[in-house]
């Protein structure tokens, strides 16, 4: 009877009376957000007044900072922080893996996360075995932000047969992102040096027409779509000094026409790459991105080993959004008005 109590005893300690994991907490201090993991390409999402943040887990291995050819990046979970007020935040751990679709061979990239009809849709890139042998667009689903997410179709939802391989060949299918239109309608883009639009199915998991090729200036990966009141935004990493910036361009429809906008952003520090991700919340609007200032234990940052942030965004009286300063403090002061 004794070993029965202390079992459950323990199993009290992990487990929360709804059933959940004890997740730890922390307070945010400044940029960058996650200080206990290398983290990269955010994905911001609001439910139920809660702001979930989707990122790659940049992991270091041995030799790591002599590789090359993509080499450099070993991303093998996703893992997911969430808040109510943007400075105390949640960890909610590694909620997805490569590894949890049957074609993944355990290389992960980036993603983005979204709702519809109570369902969440996590949409991700994935380095797939045989026969695909590419990276690939995959959708995984669950009834709940957190997880657990499981493969939604059982096969790619994008391959590198389906597309134009263009500049980057067998791994120009990466980085999606989702937008779903006022009418219901889901719209996909992504794509490493080619950028790519595709409607989708209203059921989120099976495409709806011809994949379009959309020409963006300096275009390099990792689009964001979203929109605010009539303006459609397509925000993407470009190339600009020798290392990718942030550009973004806008439209009145998904149909377009796109009209450059030029810069949002610079380059991040000490970051090769730098992803957008876009989210209003609690009023106020933000810029999520990566740079690579953070060294965990004595472990410096570096092109694949990156460190999430975030900044207040602010839109000008024409719709166009006013250049965001990347800055060490983030969101912990008070927001400026224009």
């Amino acid at each position: 009877m004794r070993t029965n109590i202390l079992l459950l005893l323990f199993l009290a300690a992990c487990f929360g009376c709804n059933g959940q994991k004890n997740e730890k907490t922390f307070s945010l201090a400044g940029n960058p957000i996650v200080t206990d993991n290398f983290t990269a390409d955010p994905a911001p999402m609001v439910h139920n007044g809660r702001l979930y943040l989707y990122v790659g887990h940049d992991e270091y291995y041995e030799g790591q900072d002599g590789a090359s050819g993509g080499k450099e990046f070993n991303i093998t979970e996703w893992l997911c922080y969430s808040t109510d007020d943007m400075k105390t935040w949640k960890d909610h751990g590694s909620v997805l893996k490569p590894t949890d679709f049957s074609y993944g061979v355990g290389e992960a990239w980036a993603s983005q996360v979204v709702e519809k009809d109570g369902k969440f849709f996590y949409y991700t890139t994935v380095q797939a075995g045989e026969p695909y042998n590419s990276k690939v667009v995959g959708v995984a689903v669950s009834d709940s932000p957190t997880g657990p997410f499981l493969d939604a179709i059982g096969k790619p939802l994008i391959t590198d047969d389906m597309t134009n391989n263009g500049p980057r060949g067998w791994w120009n299918d990466i980085d999606p992102t989702v937008l779903i239109d006022d009418d219901g309608t889901p719209w996909m883009c992504w794509g490493n040096g080619t950028c790519f639009l595709v409607k989708l199915k209203k059921n989120m998991i099976e495409l709806d027409g011809e994949i379009e090729v959309l020409s963006m200036p300096r275009y390099i990966e990792g689009p964001w779509l979203h929109k605010r009141g009539d303006i459609y935004y397509l925000t993407y990493a470009s190339m600009g000094m020798g290392r990718e910036r942030i550009d973004y361009a806008t439209a009145p429809s998904m149909n377009g026409p796109w009209t450059p906008q030029g810069e949002l952003t610079g380059m991040a520090e000490n970051s090769f790459t730098i992803h957008p991700g876009i989210i209003n919340f609690n009023g106020n609007d933000y810029l999520f991105y990566h740079n690579a200032t953070l060294t965990l234990d004595g472990i410096k940052g570096a092109i694949g080993r990156r460190s999430v942030c975030v900044d207040y965004l602010y839109y000008l009286p024409d719709g166009k959004m006013a250049p965001v300063i990347q800055t060490k403090e983030g969101v912990t002061v008070k927001p400026n008005t224009l």
